[in-house]
Parts: structure tokens; sequence; C-alpha cells
């Protein structure tokens, strides 16, 4: 029998390597200078440009980058393709695709003032592309905030210890947020105090679940409301408990975004990262001790129901499911995610305190999504996986019972282990929600027009206003958002969420190569060039199945889509993929004849916006 840690011993080799070689590579490459003064400190307003420390900040990119889709997505492949095809893609295409992707995406936007993947490409393509890239950036984020809010409703109901939990260390987010910026409290006491109340958040979890509605809970779990909850919307599929917590989470993904990053986003994400570190970090030392000592309750072994390679096709189970391209799309955020280029170039880029703080946090914080995508691929190997084609449902609690059996190495009960495992996951779909709400005003900004450094309200009569406001543009996202949610096409969108997310990782390397083209014409654009081609190639196919193989001939042709709803839903996947492949190639067209001009005629190339 295979033994599990050789999948965090390949990973912990490449990532290494990468960040030790090819990272520094990068930051001379791209000239990071620590003398330089970043949008932070020019444009400090103390909402939304705040100059951070490195600990803090890499806590808040690192938690909000992270979300369900590395956990989902190893599990799933690995259980449809085997273990190693999927280790193979996270282990090498995370270093060479995935961190230089978001390091260019963090780099590229502290020298456009802050501003988004969008506005960097609209300054050498030209305003329709601008406008098409962050029209296409503000319909992902409205999916992410349904799906990751879906997410945590599901968790959150298999898991009521964690609803307390969460709630108790958000509390504690707070208070800390107002120990460190108004009352400029000690640094490492403070972390040292608020850390041991998160963990502790933990053990009240555990004593005091929570729950909306009546169902099958731990004995001692509180329930707020009488009956069912089979009022609420949503309910007839996903249970009363589940879509009762869902709009609740997008209030407060709504009310987060709009409070200034103080207040909660950066001392939440920094405590919640110690969390999220004691999760992936405690999962590597356990498989360790475990294998080296065998102290877990079962061996740490390779389960005999997951394959080292179970073919090109895949399971049965699993369907019409070629492992090129669709392994590369199954696998996104563990490996490369174009949802990063947004908090990289979102939230991030506003609160760097120095340029070379980029290298950690931008390269060295993708690098950490891989670990945990390796972790999930663990909890798979040693728990084994009995449906292929399960999906979210499937994959969510294979995280937390495999992660509770590898904890049983270090004395944790595996109940115990479980529980934590959930709380890790639901902390880190927590952190990414608000955080893509606050990413989608930004981009709504951008389109209508905010000079930097200013935020409107939105609390007055102007449509414009409204729709870009610090308070109002959340309700833009979060409608359409829930809609799309309790009306049940969640289940059949998923897929263009995963095509929609990998096309903007593509998009945004594009970006990140046309600036380096016309910062000076001598710089090579390999290293974001090749990852690009790759990821547009790989997401075109990708979706070209999803639309005539999947919708048009399974569903429309075959008959598969059997309700009217169904042939609906199937006509609107086709239209929506044709869509973002068609806005996806129009882009990669503007931004290659950018290069091509540049390069042709080497004296026109613009000077790197920031130099003055």
């Amino acid at each position: 029998m295979t033994q599990v840690i050789w999948i965090i011993a390949a990973v912990l080799v490449t990532f290494t390597a990468g960040y030790v070689g090819y990272s520094r590579y990068l930051t001379r490459f791209v000239e990071l200078d620590e003398e330089a003064e970043t949008p932070a400190h020019k444009y400090e307003d103390g909402q939304e440009y705040v100059p951070s420390k490195k600990p803090v900040l890499l806590g808040h990119h690192y938690s909000s980058i992270a979300g369900g889709a590395p956990i989902v997505g190893p599990i799933t492949a690995g259980a449809i393709w085997g273990w190693v095809p999927a280790l193979l893609w996270i282990a090498i295409g995370n270093p060479l695709m995935g961190a230089v992707h978001d390091f260019v995406s963090l780099s590229g936007s502290l020298r456009h003032e802050g501003k988004s993947i969008g506005y960097m490409i609209g300054e050498y393509v030209g305003e329709s592309g601008k406008n098409m890239l962050l029209w296409f950036a503000f319909l992902t984020i409205v999916l992410v905030v349904a799906v990751f809010a879906l997410v945590v409703g599901i968790v959150f109901n298999a898991y009521p210890q964690v609803v307390t939990a969460s709630f108790v260390y958000i509390l504690l987010a707070l208070v800390f947020g107002v120990y460190l910026y108004q009352f400029n409290g000690p640094f490492v006491p403070g972390t040292i105090l608020f850390v041991a109340g998160v963990f502790a958040a933990v053990w009240v979890g555990l004593q005091y679940p929570l729950a909306l509605f009546a169902g099958d809970y731990p004995a001692g779990t509180i329930v707020l409301l009488g009956g069912d909850g089979s009022w609420v919307p949503g309910a007839g599929s996903l249970g009363g408990n589940t879509a009762g917590w869902i709009p609740l989470v997008m209030v407060y993904a709504a009310v987060a975004s709009a409070l200034p990053v103080w207040v909660l986003l950066q001392p939440r994400d920094y405590l919640s990262s110690f969390l999220l570190y004691t999760g992936v970090g405690g999962a590597i030392v356990a498989i360790v001790v475990g294998t080296f000592l065998g102290t877990s309750s079962e061996p740490l072994v390779i389960d005999s129901s997951i394959g080292a390679f179970e073919g090109f096709w895949g399971v049965d189970a699993a369907g019409y499911a070629p492992l090129f391209p669709l392994l590369f799309i199954t696998i996104a955020c563990g490996t490369i995610s174009g949802f990063h280029s947004l908090v990289s170039s979102g939230t991030t880029a506003k609160q760097l305190d120095n340029e070379t703080d980029a290298r950690l946090i931008g390269y060295g914080g993708m690098l950490g999504e891989g670990l945990l995508a390796a972790v999930a691929l663990s909890t798979l190997a040693v728990w084994g996986f009995a449906d292929p084609a399960g999906g979210i449902g499937a994959a969510l609690p294979n995280f937390a019972s495999g992660g509770g059996l590898i904890f049983t190495s270090l004395g944790v009960p595996q109940t115990v282990g479980a529980v934590f495992m959930a709380l890790v996951l639901c902390s880190f779909l927590l952190t990414s929600t608000d955080t893509a709400v606050r990413l989608g005003r930004y981009m709504m900004e951008e389109i209508i027009g905010t000079p930097a450094g200013r935020t409107d309200t939105g609390l007055n009569a102007n449509p414009r206003s409204f729709a870009r406001g610090r308070y109002t543009n959340p309700i833009v996202q979060v409608i359409p958002a829930y809609l799309l949610v309790v009306s049940g096409q969640w289940v059949v969108l998923w897929q263009l969420f995963g095509g929609a997310n990998q096309l903007l990782a593509a998009l945004a390397l594009l970006t990140a190569t046309v600036w380096l083209a016309n910062w000076d014409d001598n710089k090579q654009l390999v290293s974001t060039g090749v990852p690009m081609a790759i990821m547009v190639t790989i997401t075109v196919l990708g979706l070209l199945i999803l639309v005539f193989y999947e919708n048009l001939y399974l569903n429309l042709l075959q008959g598969g889509a059997e309700s009217l709803e169904g042939m609906l839903s199937a006509g609107v996947q086709m239209v929506l993929g044709l869509v973002l492949i068609t806005l996806a190639l129009a882009l990669v067209r503007l931004g290659y004849r950018n290069i091509s001009h540049v390069r042709r005629e080497p004296g026109t190339a613009a000077a790197e916006p920031g130099d003055d």
C-alpha cells in the first residue's frame, strides 16, 4: 500500500524550489523596490487603502483566496482520474502557473495605483477591453458569492458546532480591530491573546452547537426557530436549515464588505489565518507523525478505492470525463484561479506596505493554497470516496472525515478533528465570500468611474452612485446571487462558474503579459505568456465540451433534459458558455495585437505606469 506522505512530500519539494528560486527571479524581473511608495501609502484613507503589517496582510490574502474549490476540486479529480494526475497538476502547475499568476497580478496592480486587472488592460488595449474584462469579472464575482454562500450553508447544516465557533471568532475579530487600530495595543501580546480566543471558540462550538430549524443534529444543539423551515425559499431542494443560513451569510458578507478594512476584514482574516495554518500545517505534521510513529487510528495509506491512475476517461461513474481538458478545470484554486487575480489586484494591492512584500504574499500565498489542495487530496486518499460524481455534497464530508482520521495521529479524537476541519473549511469560505462582495464593488467603481482613493456611499438618488456605493453595491450583487441559489440553478451553473474562473485566470495572465510588453520591449514574456496560452486552450476546450456535448447533444438531442425547465437551463448554459468563449478570445485578440505592435516598433512601448 502506498503511504499518503508521498503526496505531501512531492508538493513540498516543488513548492520549496519554486519559492526559493523562481519567486526570487520574478521579484528581480518586475523590479520590486522596497523604497517605492505603494498605493496603500499614497492614497491612505482609513477605509480601503490601509498600509498593513506583512503577517496581517498575508493572513487576509491567504484567507481570501482559499475557499471551497481547492478542497472540492482535488477530491473530485482524484476520485475520477486517480491521485497521481491530481497530484502532478498541483505540484507542478502551482509554482509555475498559479503562483506566477497571483504574483504578477499583485505586482502589476501596485504599478497601476492599486487598480484591478480590468483597469490595467484598459491602459493598453482601450476602453472596450477594460469594460469587457471588468464585466466578466463582476459576473464571475456574483457566481462566487452564490456558490460560497451555498457551501457555507451546507457546512453549517452538517456541523452546527461550526456556527457557534464562527460567531465567536467574528466577534473576537471586531474587538481585535479596535484593540489594534484604535487603542494601538501591542501587536504580539494581542496576537497571542486573541488567537487563543479563536481556538477557544472551537471548544465553545463543541459545547453549544446552533441550528436555525429542527433536524438531525448532535445532542445539545440549540435550535433557534420552531418548525422545519419548509417555508424558507429553496428549502425544497436544500432543506430548511441550509436554506435559512444562506441569506444570513449573504447579509453578513454585504455588511462586512462595507466596513472599513481595519474594522473586520484585516483582523478577522489575520486571526482566522492561524486557524487555517493549524488546519493545513497540523494535518501535514499529523501525516508525518502518523506515518513514522504509527500513532493514527488507522494506517495512513492510500485507500484501495482510490486508484493511482484511473485512465484518460476516468471512472465510469463520472460519465464522459476526458482527463484533458477537464482535470485542469476541475482542480482550479489549488493550482491556478482567476478569482485570485481579483483579490491580488483588489484588496491586497491597496494594503501592501512594501513592494517587496509581494513575493511572500502573492507567490507564497498561492503556494499555501496548494498545500491546502494537497491536504484535501490526502483526506481523499486515507478515507476513500464512494461517489466520484457526487460533487460538492460528497466532497465536503470527505474532507472533514478524512481530516479527522489524520488528526488522530496527534491524539485528537476523530470526531473533534472532523469538526475542527469543518471549521477550517468554513473559515476559508466566510472570508472569501465577503471579500468577493468587496471586490465586486471595486469592479463596479472602475466600470462607472471613481477617482482613486475615493469611495461613494451610494446613499443618494443617483443610480450610478447606487450601483457603485459602499453601502448599496452589495445589494446589486447579493440579490441575484441569492436568486441563483434558491432557484436551484446553481447546480447546472457550477461548471460555468469553474469555466469562468479559469478563463479569468487566462485573462489575468494576458493582462500581465501586455503590461510587461508595454513596460519594456526587452522583457521576456514566457513566464506569463506560456501559462496564459495553456489556460486559454484548456478552458475553451472545456467550455466547448459543456456547450456542445453535455448540453446540445446529451440534454437536448438525446433527451437528457426531461423537463421544460431542464431544456431552458441547457439553453442558458450554452449561451453563457459561448459568450464566455467569445469574450475571452476577443480580449486575447486585442492583447495579441497590442503586443505585436509594441514588439514590431520597440520605440512605441509605454513607460511603466507609476514611474515618475
